[in-house]
């Protein structure tokens, strides 16, 4: 009789591409309908941001391994916002965000002991619609599953509740194409590219 195949422990892996922890292996939780975006996207799309990343507020929405949020950190970026409705997913960010201690980096903006990232288990949708007025960002990572169908409304509640800066940029990850008339009308989409079956975008937001 055949022994089950069982999973490598490390088959749950992700590697930080660029930045101060480059080459890092990191797990990431084994949660239903989870995809890391593949390393050739990330690398294409921090390609695009390398202008945009220094200094940035990020939030990770629908953040699942946490690999876009990571990596921005890691190539400097001020602080980042993990947001997932997955308590497992959260707890395993919060993990790796305590082994690679982004906090000990004597290089970073913030005042010394002020934590340059937040990680919270709640439903990305309901934080954004009740959560107004608080703080505003300038890079915003959408990948949600892809059978939630739901960009357009978190775009939309981005752009109502005030949660962006002025020309603050964003990216989405979709199974089709983002054409402009989904977007809130003050922003453009202005790069594109496909992976698969991955269509994935940036956004610039001006001021209306």
């Amino acid at each position: 009789m055949a022994t089950p195949h069982m999973p490598s422990p490390t088959h749950n892996t992700l590697r930080i591409i660029g930045g101060r922890w480059r080459g890092r292996k990191l797990s990431f939780a084994d949660a239903p309908g989870l995809r890391p975006t593949p390393d050739r996207v990330r690398e294409t799309l921090f390609n695009w941001l390398q202008q945009n990343i220094a200094g940035a507020r990020c939030m990770d929405l629908f953040s699942g391994s946490g690999a876009l949020g990571l990596e921005a950190l890691s190539r400097g970026a001020e602080f980042c916002l993990f947001l997932d409705s997955n308590h497992q997913a959260i707890s395993q960010i919060q993990s790796n965000l305590s082994l690679l201690d982004p906090q000990a980096d004597t290089e970073s903006p913030l005042p010394q002991g002020q934590p340059r990232h937040k990680a919270h288990p709640t439903n990305t949708l309901e934080y954004l619609a009740h959560n107004r007025f608080a703080e505003q960002y300038d890079l915003i990572f959408v990948d949600p599953p892809f059978a939630e169908d739901c960009i357009k409304t978190c775009c939309q509640l981005l752009e109502t509740h005030r949660w962006l800066t002025n020309n603050a940029t964003i990216y989405l990850e979709s199974p089709t194409i983002i054409e402009n008339h989904q977007l809130p009308n003050n922003w453009q989409r202005y790069r594109h590219k496909r992976a698969g079956n991955v269509h994935y975008h940036l956004a610039l937001r001006a001021t209306p």
